[in-house]
């Protein structure tokens, strides 16, 4: 395939190979032959391109792990000792990045694969029975609500880190792309701009679906969603009433032992099989064996169990960081170097938001607002107690600094450090929290393609 630049992904190359992906779903003709006004002409070809877009947001150059791994090797400074040959994630681990690095390109071209299945779904709402619209408009701007959020933290600057009004995040399109033409360029909209999109998205999203939904977008995962976004921007009293309708809706609990929250990685010798959501995944990404593999578990995880064993955990950083008594420290094995056992299945499903985090979400909420009646009506003393329990560990104080740590304890490589650190203000190693090394290059191949694109300071 040929190069993809911003106006691939923005345009109509990415809808033929949507096309392609759905192809079985939808029951159409080669992508050669397809036009723009007779892709999506039924009910089923809207919900079969909805399934195209859940897919392309699992991969794992986007929600399928491969932007949270990068993520935590940006952050990390004694935790991940790197093994790897890919000069790509060598240059993340040594904050070196370059604008040619193809995983940059890739986490970018994904993204905006995922967004332009969504608005092609949202402009086919038409075309679909009156019954089942609502579910699928609010998948939809879930799936897309979610990738911007996503993209905007990578490629802009923090929200906090001077002026999200004039500081620059990624373009924002809303309609399906169907003609290449210089015309139809698209520019950097403001981190603020993409923040609100992502916001206006969710929260419509949120209102529009059920309940429950199998293993798809819920109601709960869109508040959810919303709850980390409003906690990365600092608005910790919707960010507390967000992940407080998650907690309260009934429909996830935590599970008994803190590694049940993960796939069960298979018995030495046998072959990984998938895994279910757990009681606690509020949204996770399916992993099939004929539908692709676990993207932490490709370097995260040993070559025993399907890995590449690229990435090691520290056993000092393991013994300095978690108590003797704290069950988390068994939350990893030794196959001749350490590795996390929350990504030893390849097959295992991605989880994306953990009822975990909803809980210490609400709780440093509440310690940074000191309401008069904390929000939910439970104290963060109370909220840190539950997620420290499952661990086996008593609670006496909640500080923000104990629920700060408690995060680092609960979602080690998972991929939160680099945006916890950058927006609690926490340097990384000798950089400052707010250094351009810490941020994603628009990817070069998109800037000589597109050229109202704006490159990065530092690159």
């Amino acid at each position: 395939m040929k190069k993809t630049y911003i106006n691939n992904i923005i345009f109509a190359f990415i809808l033929l190979m949507i096309l392609s992906s759905c192809k079985k779903a939808l029951d159409i003709n080669p992508v050669d032959t397809i036009e723009q006004k007779n892709a999506l002409l039924t009910s089923k070809d809207v919900e079969g391109a909805l399934v195209g877009a859940y897919s392309d947001l699992g991969s794992r150059n986007f929600f399928g792990g491969r932007p949270f791994l990068m993520a935590d090797f940006l952050a990390n400074t004694d935790a991940v000792e790197w093994f790897g040959t890919y000069e790509e994630l060598t240059q993340t681990i040594n904050k070196s990045l370059l604008k040619t690095n193809v995983f940059v390109d890739n986490v970018w071209a994904a993204g905006y694969t995922a967004i332009n299945d969504a608005n092609n779904v949202i402009a086919a709402l038409d075309k679909l029975e009156p019954t089942k619209k609502n579910r699928v408009e609010g998948e939809a701007k879930f799936i897309r609500g979610a990738a911007y959020f996503e993209l905007v933290r990578l490629f802009g600057k923090a929200y906090n880190d001077g002026s999200p009004t004039t500081n620059l995040g990624v373009p924002i399109v809303l309609t399906p792309t169907n003609l290449i033409s210089e015309a139809n360029y698209v520019s950097r909209a403001t981190v603020t701009a993409v923040y609100n999109q992502a916001i206006t998205d969710l929260t419509d999203a949120e209102a529009k679906l059920p309940a429950t939904n199998g293993f798809f977008a819920t109601k709960s995962a869109a508040a959810a969603m919303l709850a980390r976004l409003y906690l990365q921007m600092g608005n910790y009293a919707a960010a507390a009433n967000a992940a407080n309708r998650v907690i309260t809706s009934g429909n996830y609990h935590l599970t008994s032992n803190y590694l049940d929250a993960f796939p069960k990685m298979p018995e030495s010798g046998k072959p990984a099989k998938p895994g279910d959501n757990t009681t606690e995944d509020v949204f996770a990404m399916q992993v099939t064996t004929l539908t692709g593999f676990n993207g932490f578990n490709e370097f995260y995880g040993s070559s025993t169990f399907g890995g590449r064993g690229d990435a090691v955990i520290s056993q000092d950083w393991i013994d300095a960081t978690y108590a003797a008594d704290d069950d988390r420290i068994n939350a990893f094995y030794d196959d001749d170097d350490i590795f996390t056992a929350k990504f030893g299945n390849q097959y295992g499903n991605v989880p994306v938001i953990r009822l975990a985090e909803m809980y210490l979400i609400r709780a440093e909420s509440n310690v940074r607002l000191t309401p008069a009646a904390p929000i939910g009506g439970v104290t963060p003393l109370q909220d840190l107690a539950t997620v420290r329990s499952r661990a086996g560990l008593t609670t006496t104080t909640a500080t923000l600094t104990d629920i700060l740590n408690e995060r680092k304890l609960e979602f080690a490589f998972e991929g939160f450090s680099l945006h916890d650190a950058k927006r609690t203000q926490t340097n990384i190693g000798s950089l400052p929290w707010n250094s351009t090394k810490l941020i994603f290059p628009i990817p070069q191949r998109e800037i000589d393609a597109n050229t109202k694109l704006i490159q990065n300071p530092g690159y």
